[in-house]
């Protein structure tokens, strides 16, 4: 596997991001050592809360959920999945499957961190994998929280946004990742920020993490990911884990799974389950505090 690395140089004054990094090397049987970028906050004894981000942020996304977490004495991680921000990315398309993007997850948080009693909130990606990751560990799960998410089969069809974000991705000459953000988010973002989602990709040759990803959501029910994907709605709908929806009010692409996931997790039942006014699919730009809000009383509670 031909890994790339991008320059630290390239992380230098982002804007509410002054976390010091922190790295840790996975074993890979496909290509060696991985590196994986993460980012902490909040007491190391706290009970941990792991933010999984999606497609094509990186752990940047959570700049305003770190600190309210940490405030609320829960020791925050923010890693940057495999292909993203700090993490090592692997050059070629063919390098990147869901089954390996769970896996390097279920390596960092597991193996290298030992994270146990964990509440997982995920977004994006970071719930289609978070998903996968509770249905295949529940053992290790306090809670689980969604927010603008789901575990997509291939038995029934995504909104044709998406379709359109899939086509754009694989197709455009230049992948735009600071406009691809901007374009989910209800809020006018400034320059430093879109900024920000750019720097972790210093030209095209970077971002076959980012270009990969939406070809990888199952959408035929004979998607390489489709079976273990239905296995994991098995086991998910059988777990009594506490489970939070916390979904916003203007996201085309997942909003309609919240419903189904408050029917379907068992652990969902008898929940107030908030809606985020005003927010787009990146809900962590468009109101971050009030979704890190919603995940401490769920964690305290």
């Amino acid at each position: 596997m031909r890994l790339l690395r991008t320059p630290e140089d390239r992380f230098t004054d982002l804007p509410e991001f002054a976390y010091q990094p922190r790295y840790t090397e996975l074993a890979d049987p496909h290509g060696g050592l991985i590196r994986v970028g993460h980012v902490e906050a909040g007491p190391a004894d706290g009970p941990p809360v792991l933010l999984l981000h999606g497609e094509p942020s990186w752990s940047f996304l959570y700049r305003k959920v770190l600190p309210v977490l940490a405030d609320a004495g829960l020791r925050a991680i923010a890693p940057d999945l495999v292909g993203f921000g700090r993490s090592d990315k692997p050059g070629d398309l063919a390098d990147h499957s869901y089954a390996r993007h769970v896996g390097w997850m279920r390596a960092f948080a597991f193996e290298a961190l030992d994270l146990r009693e964990v509440t997982l909130l995920g977004q994006d990606w970071g719930g289609l994998i978070g998903l996968r990751l509770l249905a295949e560990h529940p053992r290790r799960f306090a809670g689980f929280v969604a927010a603008n998410t789901g575990l997509p089969t291939g038995d029934t069809d995504l909104p044709e946004v998406w379709h359109s974000f899939r086509r754009v991705a694989a197709s455009a000459r230049v992948f735009d990742t600071g406009r691809f953000i901007q374009s989910g988010t209800r809020t006018k973002l400034p320059a430093e920020v879109t900024a920000a989602y750019d720097a972790p990709f210093p030209d095209e040759t970077y971002k076959a993490g980012p270009r990969a990803m939406p070809g990888l959501v199952p959408i035929r029910p004979d998607d390489p990911a489709s079976a273990a994907n239905r296995a994991a709605w098995r086991k998910l709908t059988e777990l009594d884990v506490p489970f939070l929806c916390a979904f916003s009010d203007s996201d085309p692409i997942t909003g309609a799974m919240a419903p189904i996931l408050r029917r379907s997790m068992p652990g969902a039942a008898g929940r107030s389950h908030p809606t985020i006014t005003g927010a787009g699919h990146f809900l962590q730009e468009d109101a971050g505090e009030e979704l890190a809000e919603h995940v401490a009383r769920f964690v305290r509670r």
